[in-house]
């Protein structure tokens, strides 16, 4: 089948979380009934909280700002203009080789970073990508995965331009002792979503043989959103 980059909502066209979750999930049956090619869905996300399946309460936003339960695993995290937000819907080449396939997700992430000077890396013991040097570690790409009979949900999301602050209220992926930053905090100019997602689509196609199964491409158009640690050793639903 082929490898489809759909780019569901960039700035000014937010998608609404539960939105995109509601296209992720049709996206899915689609691909696992084998009517639609694996695709992998980008945008931006109006401002919201989700929790994982392994948030606990005092993770929570201390302000008491409302979040979305969702079905991936990992915990808290935050989605909102000014970060990219990818979905990758695809037929894994093997199912059960879920760490080969987030190690892949970050691979693509720290070849973009270096489009920036930016040196991202992985820290043992803790997922995603991360910023070393300068002190505090700091988080500037997070993964969240689920796998259903083989198809991936869910996916990855990484600081561009957006505000920070929001983490501020937070436990952010349950990390006490580490930070958040972003490719415009990093370089001292401002880098949108939209500054970089074909490098993500092109850094995700090189990789598409450890993806999908099969090989045919297509890159769509922009739509507007409908209405209304290491790689070893992780789980298959992981905040990431």
């Amino acid at each position: 089948m082929a490898l489809d980059f759909l780019r569901v909502g960039l700035a000014p066209d937010y998608v609404d979380y539960l939105d995109g979750w509601d296209r992720q999930r049709g996206f899915h049956e689609r691909v696992l009934a084998g009517t639609a090619p694996d695709t992998v869905l980008l945008l931006e996300h109006s401002p919201v909280y989700t929790a994982g399946k392994r948030t606990e309460d005092h993770e929570r936003p201390f302000d008491g700002t409302p979040v979305i339960s969702v079905d991936r695993g990992g915990k808290l995290t935050w989605h909102g203009p000014g970060q990219l937000v990818g979905y990758p819907i695809l037929r894994l080449p093997d199912p059960s080789k879920v760490a080969d396939y987030v190690a892949t997700l970050e691979d693509a992430l720290i070849a973009v970073l270096a489009d920036f000077g930016i040196t991202g890396e992985r820290v043992a013991g803790r997922s995603g990508v991360w910023v070393r040097d300068g002190g505090t570690d700091r988080k500037i790409a997070a993964i969240g995965i689920r796998v259903n009979h083989g198809v991936t949900m869910h996916g990855f999301s990484l600081n561009c331009s957006n505000d920070l602050a929001p983490y501020d209220q937070i436990v952010a992926c349950g990390i006490t002792d580490a930070g958040t930053t972003s490719i415009s905090a990093e370089t001292g100019r401002t880098v949108t979503p939209t500054d970089l997602v074909a490098r993500v689509e092109e850094e995700l196609l090189r990789r598409r043989d450890h993806l999908v199964r099969e090989h045919p491409v297509r890159i769509m158009d922009t739509i507007p959103p409908e209405p209304g640690a290491t790689a070893a050793g992780r789980s298959k639903g992981t905040l990431l």
